[in-house]
């Protein structure tokens, strides 16, 4: 039995790299955030660069929705418990309309009320910041997507995913 899979092994040392450069370039251009680089690029990275693409529009979709529903109500709401729910309502319902995806939504109502939380003083600032290093992450995720796979499983075994335990019948 082996311990991991090929594609675990490809998926996660995809992740590290992408996640490392994008942290990198935030670093070197001194990114007020560059955790979300970081975050951006592992979140996105899938072994298939169509899937990586995809799961990056639907995070760049959400994060904009969510930070620019979250600065807007904040100009308008008194923070509390229920501008927080009217901005996590808003941004999600807006990413639904939209006809995003489940995982647009949910980053759009957490980036809103992240925004609404914890950056009142300068929303926008963060809002744009929040922005360009989610992209940068998810940039660093498709260039790494680039790089063709170089495990393969062997041929005539089963992926592990379809791979059925051997049960013991009797004595063996």
């Amino acid at each position: 039995m082996r311990f991991l899979a090929t594609q675990a092994i490809q998926v996660s040392l995809r992740a590290a790299v992408a996640a490392g450069l994008a942290y990198w370039v935030a670093r070197l251009l001194h990114a007020d955030y560059a955790i979300y680089a970081l975050v951006g690029a592992i979140i996105v990275t899938d072994l298939s660069p169509a899937m990586t693409r995809r799961l990056g529009w639907q995070r760049m979709a959400g994060t904009l929705i969510g930070a620019f529903a979250g600065a807007v109500l904040l100009h308008v709401l008194p923070i509390g418990p229920i501008a927080l729910g009217v901005a996590i309502l808003a941004s999600m319902l807006l990413t639904y309309l939209l006809r995003l995806e489940p995982s647009a939504a949910r980053v759009a109502g957490y980036v809103a009320a992240i925004v609404m939380l914890a950056y009142r003083a300068d929303p926008w600032h963060y809002a744009f910041a929040r922005a360009w290093e989610t992209l940068l992450g998810i940039g660093a995720a498709q260039l790494v997507g680039l790089v063709p796979l170089w495990l393969r499983e062997r041929e005539g075994e089963p992926a592990p995913e379809t791979k059925r335990p051997r049960v013991k019948r009797g004595r063996e």
